[in-house]
Formats: C-alpha cells, structure tokens, sequence
C-alpha cells in the first residue's frame, strides 16, 4: 500500500551514478584490496555530468533518495559530498559496517522497504546486477551507464559486498 499523499520517490545509487569513482579504483585492484583508503579518497570523486542532471531533474517532481552499498562509517563524508555538489537533500541510506551481502540484496531490501509506503517513481544505479533483479522485482529503472566499466569494482559489490 503507498501513501499517495507523498511526493514519488526517486532513488539514487552514488558510486559511479553520480560520483566518478575511477580516480580511486586502483585501491581495489590491490591485494589485499585496500578498502580504507579506498573509502578515504571518496571525497575527492568528481560528480558525474548525466547523473547529476537527472538526479537534479528528478528533484523537480520526486523526492530524492540517496541508496547506496557504501558502509555508514562512510556517512559524513557523503553528506558532505552531496551538498559541496549541490546535489537536492535527501534520506540516504547506507550499507551496514559489517554487512557484506552482494548490493543486490541491500538495494532490493531497501527499495521494497520504500515502496511499502511510497511510489518509487525510478530507480538509478550502474550495477547490473542490481538493475535486473531491481527490474524483476517490479521498479522501473534507469542504467547509469555512463561511467567506464571496472571489473574490481563489480567484483567489490558482488562477492565481497563491499560497495
């Protein structure tokens, strides 16, 4: 059951939808894979032109959720990415520390959690992964498809639940 008193929602993944995480891809491909100094280095992503327009354009008629697989010992640094962007406000929602379950489980988790009480309008993320069972599961997603592919990266959200 939604509540149809509430704007829609729009939904956003970060990593690569908004925030270009190329300049700090090396740290996964690192082994042991370096996850500090990979999240460390997350405030100096650039924001990702598409994203940030639809995310923007979006705004006009939704209301902004952030969803993102990175853990909440990472929240500050991405609340104070998002408004040093100009990016709308919005609830963000965060991997747990110790969660380690692939983003698709996370995501999916969380959008349901949404839908319960809310339409969700869109749903954007560059996960494939994530998109497809996001898509089976009912939502209507976008493919943020802009940023260059990284199989470390894939790999980190997948098998290792890490982003």
């Amino acid at each position: 059951m939604t509540d149809s008193s509430g704007r829609p929602l729009a939904v956003f993944d970060l990593d690569n939808t908004l925030a270009d995480t190329a300049h700090r891809q090396h740290f996964l491909r690192a082994r042991p894979r370096d996850w500090a100094a990979f999240f460390a280095a997350a405030p100096g992503d650039p924001p990702m032109p598409e994203g940030v327009a639809l995310v923007v354009d979006s705004a006009r008629e939704c209301e902004v959720v952030y969803l993102t697989g990175r853990p909440e010992c990472c929240r500050r640094d991405t609340l104070e990415w998002l408004a040093r962007h100009g990016l709308p406000g919005g609830r963000l929602y965060m991997r747990g520390n110790a969660d380690r379950r692939p983003a698709r489980f996370t995501k999916l988790e969380i959008l349901r959690r949404l839908a319960r009480d809310r339409e969700v309008r869109l749903f954007v993320d560059d996960d494939e992964l994530v998109c497809g069972d996001a898509e089976r599961a009912g939502f209507t997603v976008v493919r943020a498809r802009w940023a260059a592919k990284s199989a470390a990266l894939e790999a980190a959200q997948e098998r290792e639940g890490r982003t």
